[in-house]
């Protein structure tokens, strides 16, 4: 089992308070370390209209285009 493994399995143990108390604990050694650049450096940037053609408004439902609206034009 992996370190990162580990402390994993440990946390699903803690109440939600100590969870929290332990996530900023490894916040802040990210960011004494310097790794928390590197972190966001390797997440994957969305592109706009990537979801194009997934979602459709049914334009014959009125509740559903108050919901929309503002995204219409």
């Amino acid at each position: 089992m992996t370190l990162p493994e580990m402390i994993y399995l440990h946390s699903l143990k803690l109440p939600d308070a100590a969870a929290r108390e332990a996530l900023d604990f490894i916040e802040f050694l990210e960011q004494r370390y310097g790794l928390e650049q590197v972190a966001i450096q390797h997440r994957i940037q969305r592109k706009a209209g990537s979801a194009k053609g997934v979602f459709q408004i049914i334009e014959d439902d009125e509740n559903h285009l108050t919901d929309f609206k503002e995204y219409m034009p």
